[in-house]
């Protein structure tokens, strides 16, 4: 008895198969290597193959069951192949051809002429361009020379107003009609519905009004503001920026006093005079009222109140703006928004010598636009689409833009 037989390893019968369809039994020992078995195999199914050694390399064996590929160094025990395994004899799939280099020249070419110009690339095309320096922030101090010198036409504009309808007869009552309107001032109300759901949730009548108004009438925001505030030992603090009820005392006084009206004058300075303090209430109505979320929040970074308010006051109740203007040079000043334009300067004297802004400026309605204008910037959108202020706004901004092209 041969050596090997006595000490030959466990014979296994494989099934194997091909792409083809052909099928067929194996038997090896567990010791065969993979490339031996791929060896017989391609041996009984493509008679000849093996004069070619690229063949058995171009070929691989997979189990069936795992669907791993087996290492042709590897014996089939080492795989863990077992008795009645299936086998899958495949054709490795040819690696794609190399590019030639004509076709590389090419591709390398087609990517450069895609390629975004680099800095040098786009100085050299634009030499011959004339140069035209063009600094952010300069345009936007642009901007806010413009936001600065409308307002400035806004505040000479209501003292010509003012003069003009001072001698009309009808502009007392006229303007009593429009101080009314101004008694339903929207940021001045509070949502009665949304205050009584708060209320009966056991809320605080003053602290679910200030909550209704830090959170613009949401009952649903309130709610969770007041929730969150209620440990909070300021949180029955009035807002800041608002006025105090001494104001509001102050403001019906002099309410009364206006109805009222003067006693022992002449007809004519009584109705100056009661005018006089129609204008003066209409413009403590028309004060200055900060984002109060906006001055809690700048507050916190440590500013002043009084610093605060101005910032929002000159930056229109932005946020941010009025960040930057508290970090910056603080230009232009709180001061500079009550000053006119000068009255003898061409731009305001074409304003005057425009027949709609002149006819608009004997209507008690355009006063109270510019007013409101002047003190809440963000409601000119609103008065630019009135049927009655809009056609002067309008000319107002054609002759601003046409004089500022010169």
């Amino acid at each position: 008895v041969q050596e090997e037989k006595i000490f030959a390893g466990k014979v296994l019968r494989l099934h194997v198969c091909t792409m083809e369809g052909a099928e067929w039994l194996e038997e090896v020992p567990e010791d065969t290597t993979v490339e031996k078995l791929k060896e017989r195999c391609l041996k009984h199914c493509v008679p000849g193959s093996l004069e070619d050694p690229k063949t058995v390399t171009h070929h691989k064996l997979i189990h069936a069951t795992s669907e791993k590929v087996l290492t042709d160094t590897k014996t089939v025990l080492e795989e863990n192949i077992q008795d009645r395994d299936v086998l899958l004899l495949i054709k490795k799939r040819a690696p794609p051809p190399l590019p030639k280099m004509a076709d590389v020249s090419a591709e390398e070419k087609r990517k450069q002429e895609q390629k975004a110009p680099d800095k040098d690339a786009i100085l050299k095309a634009t030499a011959n361009l004339p140069s035209r320096n063009v600094d952010r922030t300069v345009a936007h101090h642009n901007m806010r020379d413009f936001q600065t010198e409308l307002r400035k036409i806004l505040v000479s504009l209501i003292e010509v107003a003012q003069k003009l309808l001072a001698l009309n007869p009808d502009a007392v009552e006229l303007f009593k009609k429009a101080n009314a309107m101004l008694d339903e001032d929207e940021e001045d109300r509070v949502d009665e519905i949304a205050l009584r759901q708060l209320t009966e949730m056991g809320f605080p009548e003053s602290r679910a009004v200030k909550a209704l108004r830090l959170n613009h009438m949401s009952v649903t925001q309130a709610m969770e503001w007041l929730i969150e505030h209620a440990d909070d030992p300021t949180v029955d603090a009035p807002l800041p920026g608002q006025t105090p009820s001494e104001a509001t005392a102050e403001a019906g006084a002099s309410s009364a006093e206006a109805a009222a009206g003067p006693s022992s004058e002449s007809g004519g300075e009584e109705a100056k005079d009661e005018l006089t303090e129609i204008f003066k209430k209409i413009r403590r109505k028309r004060e200055f009222r900060p984002d109060p979320r906006a001055v809690i929040a700048l507050m916190e970074m440590g500013f002043d109140e009084k610093e605060v308010v101005d910032a929002l006051r000159v930056n229109n109740n932005q946020q941010n703006a009025a960040c930057e203007w508290l970090l910056g040079d603080r230009k232009p000043s709180p001061e500079d928004l009550d000053k006119g334009i000068d009255t003898n300067s061409p731009l305001f004297q074409a304003i005057l010598e425009n027949p709609v802004v002149q006819l608009g400026l004997t209507n008690p309605k355009t006063l109270l636009a510019f007013e409101d204008m002047l003190e809440n910037p963000l409601n000119s959108t609103q008065w630019m689409n009135d049927p009655e202020t809009g056609p002067v706004m309008l000319q107002i901004s054609r002759i601003f833009q046409t004089l500022n092209r010169t």
